[in-house]
């Protein structure tokens, strides 16, 4: 839970000091979707918290199902090469669902994913320097900032529009 410490100023001589709990591997993953419709008009982030946890294809799957309650018609997605995407658990699901349809970014290309930035923004602006005190605080802080960038078009519009792909907004 060590947080990640952007830079700050203090008075001279005066040294800030940013207290956290050490040796702890205490951890909140995340999965993420940032879903663009056919119209291009808006961008709608989705996410599920998982703490002390570490994302694998029953996540995956439990986050593709609630994918396929929230949006209707076909969805598509494009991964990264996350081990858990290449199971037998999703290759079974994808042939199940005829509304998923799936293409994948080449290995080794983060800047290419707009969810990356979405990460990226999460970390570095709003949860940098945060040091919870619990895993507890960690997920509800997590998910309050989530929260507040799912709820800002323009931000979540960025996160797109910074990615090299040719998908283009109106």
């Amino acid at each position: 839970m060590a947080p990640l410490v952007r830079r700050t100023w203090a008075p001279i001589g005066q040294t800030p000091i940013l207290q956290q709990r050490t040796r702890s591997h205490q951890k909140v993953s995340m999965i993420a979707a940032l879903c663009v419709p056919p119209k291009r008009d808006r961008v709608r982030l989705y996410f599920r918290l998982h703490p002390n946890a570490n994302l694998n294809a029953i996540t995956i799957r439990a986050f593709l199902r609630l994918l396929m309650r929230h949006i209707p018609g076909n969805i598509v997605l494009i991964w990264d090469n996350l081990g858990a995407h290449h199971g037998k658990v999703m290759q079974s699901l994808l042939q199940k669902t005829p509304r998923l349809h799936v293409f994948r970014f080449p290995p080794y290309a983060p800047e290419l994913d707009p969810v990356e930035y979405f990460w990226s923004y999460l970390k570095t602006k709003p949860l940098a320097n945060d040091a919870p005190e619990d895993i507890a605080t960690l997920a509800t802080k997590a998910r309050s900032h989530s929260r507040s960038i799912q709820r800002t078009d323009r931000l979540l519009r960025s996160f797109v529009q910074h990615s090299p792909l040719s998908l283009r907004l109106r």
